[in-house]
């Protein structure tokens, strides 16, 4: 709802902001202001000042400032709408009343809104039905539990055309209301409407005010010609304005949370379900202007988490050129990297949430991720192409719109220039060479060359978040020996890569914990790629190319029973074929017993109850029984000439 200047106006006038601010801050009066203890900072000394004649409050702890809307939206953690009715209720003035159309249209986004939730509660309980298990399935390999999927309000959609559509007819939902809401597909080359979700995985999406509005749908049919997909833009539901888990995650940030970005919804389920109750995603697009503003409403410098390869190296640039224009005194952004090739998901099934706290606090500010892009890939080793650099940091600075803020950028950047033009102490330029920035104090970039003058280098951003990443016991054990299924599912694919003709989508989204598994696996895939059949020979060669030998040979390294002869050349295409489809099962179903594990383990933490170590030993049992069985399948060996189990 808008409001008119007029309405606005009528309540700063009614309401003076010590008599709004005070209900939170012990005020005192101090001449013609008023002045307390900050609410945003612990402090002892009063820095915190409210002056009714300018209708404004300034908090010099911590540099916020504003009028009582800012005051409310800040301290009670709701959005500009929410705020004024509260402010509203507070001076005793009615809400404006709206226009006849305005009513008309509000009362149809209840109605759309009833809709969304009518289809949310039934894939609610399509996932917990006989026809979910193949989604629950997926679900329990990617670590999403009962518990979390009931927390984010998680469903399934059959893949029945009209299962949606005849539900919600039943409740009484007309057809048209189910087009309204991007439920169903509708067309004048279209006779009868069908759902638009089918076969999928559903997260539901709320507003800023926590109400179901649309929906993303992962796709469980590897043959789906979209994996992700999300509602049409309705009159609910702008993709561009909203981030999923916005609502819950700005209550989060103002209970003293971290904001932070990262791209997906499993993305933010794992964030969340590790304590990082501030994390939010775009909806499938990269981050919009509309979303980077409301990102600033919430908090004052955002964090986005990208992955460390080039494709995030480009998220983050992007990120930095949409935020240049916009940035103000005290809103900038800064960018935490994550491991090459993992996402928060596998980082923190991975490491836990030890491994993202690392990453978190390796984060750097936007400062260093711009002059990085500006001097990563460039020599600077004449003089015209020390004048391009300036000249390219010119332009940037006369794209950063407040003049305060560009002046300080201004001098940092010459302080980076004057530190990476800067010779070696007693020796003019050495043609050919770079040298490195200064340390933190200058904001220097990491540069390849050589660190002359004594001067500390800054860590590359985009480099591995932190040396104790590696080297810290929670990651150091998984590199430390690669799962022996793991390993075999590898050396399957390298030694018959024709099985990912039919087994693609399978072998790329199988949970893989060991980094040097997912490495050579990206890799496999990367190569085959584009390739209708590929031999083992050329997919071998093509690996070894990339320098991945010795990797190859621990994973063969790895497999040393003789039972495991299906990973290796020979075997027949029947028997590998069962062989894979009894092996994947096995590894998935230990990835859920190792999880559930740790759930029994940290429940007899708790409760060392007599229940709880039943349960520990119920788990291992279960783990136990798996050991060992990877060749139990009846009439296996025939096609490969090796003696068969009983018919």
């Amino acid at each position: 709802m808008r409001f008119s200047p007029q309405f606005l106006e009528e309540l700063r006038e009614r309401l003076p902001v010590s008599e709004v601010v005070g209900r939170r801050v012990k005020l005192k009066k101090a001449g013609r202001e008023w002045r307390g203890l900050s609410p945003f900072n612990q402090e002892k000394t009063p820095s915190f000042f409210v002056n009714d004649q300018k209708q404004a409050w300034f908090d010099f702890s911590s540099g916020k400032n504003g009028s009582i809307f800012d005051f409310v939206m800040m301290t009670e953690g709701v959005a500009f709408p929410e705020a004024v009715e509260r402010l509203a209720a507070m001076a005793g003035v009615p809400m404006p009343k709206v226009s006849q159309e305005e009513t008309v249209r509000e009362q149809r986004r209840k109605t759309l809104h009833e809709v969304i939730d009518l289809a949310a509660r039934f894939f609610e309980s399509t996932l917990q039905s006989r026809a979910g298990a193949k989604a629950r399935g997926y679900l329990a390999d990617r670590g999403i539990g009962p518990e979390t999927q009931v927390r984010f309000r998680m469903g399934y959609a059959p893949a029945d055309r009209f299962a949606l559509k005849e539900h919600l007819g039943h409740q009484g939902v007309p057809v048209e209301d189910m087009i309204e809401a991007g439920l169903t597909i509708a067309g004048d080359d279209i006779p009868v409407p069908y759902d638009r979700f089918r076969d999928r995985v559903m997260f539901p999406i709320p507003d800023w005010r926590g109400r179901l509005i649309a929906f993303g749908g992962r796709a469980l049919d590897p043959e789906a010609p979209a994996k992700y997909l999300n509602s049409p833009e309705t009159p609910l539901f702008h993709k561009g304005s909203i981030l999923f888990n916005g609502a819950k995650a700005r209550q989060a940030v103002h209970d003293g949370k971290a904001l932070i970005v990262v791209e997906g919804y499993v993305d933010v389920i794992a964030m969340v379900t590790a304590g990082f109750e501030g994390a939010v995603a775009p909806l499938g697009t990269a981050l919009t202007e509309e979303q980077l503003g409301l990102l600033w409403r919430i908090a004052d410098e955002p964090m986005l988490c990208f992955d460390g390869d080039k494709a995030g190296r480009r998220a983050a640039y992007r990120a930095v050129d949409l935020a240049l224009p916009k940035l103000m005194p005290g809103k900038s952004l800064t960018f935490a990297m994550l491991p090459e090739g993992q996402d928060p998901d596998d980082l923190i099934r991975s490491g836990g949430r030890a491994a993202m706290d690392e990453v978190l606090k390796s984060a750097r500010p936007l400062a260093d991720i711009l002059w990085m892009r500006e001097t990563e890939s460039a020599a600077f080793e004449t003089p015209e192409r020390r004048a391009a650099l300036e000249a390219r940091l010119g332009e940037i600075l006369n794209g950063i719109g407040h003049e305060a803020v560009r002046k300080y950028y201004k001098q940092d950047f010459d302080a980076r220039v004057r530190a990476l033009f800067m010779p070696p102490q007693g020796q003019g330029f050495e043609r050919g060479r770079r040298y490195e920035t200064a340390g933190r104090r200058s904001g220097g970039g990491n540069q390849r060359g050589n660190w002359r003058g004594g001067q500390r280098p800054m860590p590359d951003p985009f480099a591995a978040p932190s040396p104790r990443i590696g080297q810290s016991s929670l990651v150091r054990g998984h590199r430390s020996a690669m799962p022996p299924r793991e390993a075999l599912i590898l050396m399957a694919v390298i030694e018959h890569p024709w099985l990912l003709e039919t087994h693609l989508e399978e072998f790329a989204e199988i949970e893989l914990v060991h980094p040097d598994a997912d490495q050579l696996r990206r890799a496999v895939l990367e190569t085959a790629s584009g390739e209708t059949a590929i031999e083992s020979e050329t997919l071998k060669r093509d690996l070894a190319a990339r320098g991945l030998d010795p990797l190859i040979m621990r994973v063969r390294g790895a497999i040393t029973h003789t039972s495991d002869w299906p990973a290796r050349a020979g075997a027949g295409e029947t028997d590998v074929s069962q062989w894979w489809a009894h092996i994947v099962t096995l590894h998935r179903k230990t990835r859920t017993l190792n999880r559930e594990l740790k759930d029994a383990e940290r429940a007899l933490g708790d409760d060392p109850s007599e229940a709880n170590f039943a349960w520990i030993r119920d788990v291992q049992n279960r783990l136990a029984a798996l050991e060992g069985t990877e060749a139990l399948i009846e009439g296996f060996g025939a096609s490969s000439g090796r003696s068969v189990r009983g018919s």
